[in-house]
């Protein structure tokens, strides 16, 4: 789902106020009057996701601009495809070419990256979801884009769910200490997540009602213990598996029964595709 332009808008106008600044010096000294037209082409291979709302940059800065996507979100385009095309007053094109170009390859980037983890786990019950591990006020793009690759969104803020973590645990005393006093302040429909890294912790966190029960950097081995554990006591609980996943193990991850597999590498490792606009 593309986010309400109301989230969006506010954030694209900020960047294009960031880069023109007081004035776009060379396109305005230009002094152009007349219509102009354009094409996005992909110099990469790679899973498209922003494109309308890179379109939508254009149309903030003129709303004469026609930008037409020739792809849909998620497809897999080969290096020369045309993407989009672009009809409208020279002097936006120009102006806006860089910020709606910016974002779009940020946003294919992740969601290349993506595809190529989903990929791995297809034909399995697991699914792969991302994390909070995003750039600051890209948040919401972002996990836009893990979308369009084929995982599931994590919690969007903290606000979200509850995930118990190391240093809440170290905090409050214990896992029972940390679940029983965040149970008597979250709404109903919040879920607790404790993250555990051995077999006791996963113990104690099912034995004080935790709902989803992270695995962090387990090997192998233990994650298929405390998986058996967990489904033979309660097969309610959701199990999630997280920590140094790569497209080398995240099938053998999965192979072990877990529910999900968290993993920032889409986002935080993923390299951006390159487009570039050519005007007629």
């Amino acid at each position: 789902m593309i986010p309400s332009l109301l989230i969006i808008d506010p954030l694209l106008t900020a960047w294009l106020q960031e880069d023109i600044g007081r004035g776009d010096r060379t396109t305005d000294g230009l002094r152009l009057g007349k219509m102009g037209s354009g094409q996005w082409v992909a110099k990469a291979e790679g899973v498209i996701a922003g494109l309308p709302i890179a379109g939508r940059v254009f149309q903030l800065l003129n709303t004469q601009v026609e930008f037409t996507a020739m792809v849909a979100e998620g497809e897999t385009v080969k290096t020369g495809q045309v993407l989009a095309t672009l009809n409208g007053p020279l002097n936006a094109l120009l102006t806006g070419e860089r910020v709606a170009l910016n974002l779009a390859m940020r946003l294919s980037g992740i969601a290349t990256m993506t595809r190529q983890y989903t990929e791995k786990i297809a034909d399995l019950s697991t699914h792969l979801v991302d994390t909070r591990k995003t750039t600051p006020g890209l948040r919401i793009l972002e996990k836009y884009a893990t979308q369009v690759g084929g995982a599931k969104n994590h919690r969007m803020g903290l606000d979200d769910g509850v995930m118990i973590k190391d240093n809440h645990i170290k905090a409050a005393g214990n896992i029972q200490a940390a679940i029983e006093s965040i149970r008597h302040t979250i709404p109903y429909p919040l879920t607790i997540e404790v993250e555990t890294t051995t077999f006791e912790e996963v113990k104690e966190a099912l034995k004080y009602g935790a709902d989803i029960i992270m695995l962090d950097n387990m090997n192998i081995a233990l994650m298929k213990e405390a998986v058996t554990y967990i489904q033979g006591k309660n097969k309610q609980i959701k199990i999630e598996a997280s920590g140094n996943i790569t497209l080398d193990n995240i099938r053998e991850v999965a192979l072990t029964g877990v529910d999900y597999i968290s993993s920032s590498a889409p986002i935080t490792r993923s390299s951006w595709l390159d487009l570039s606009m050519r005007l007629k």
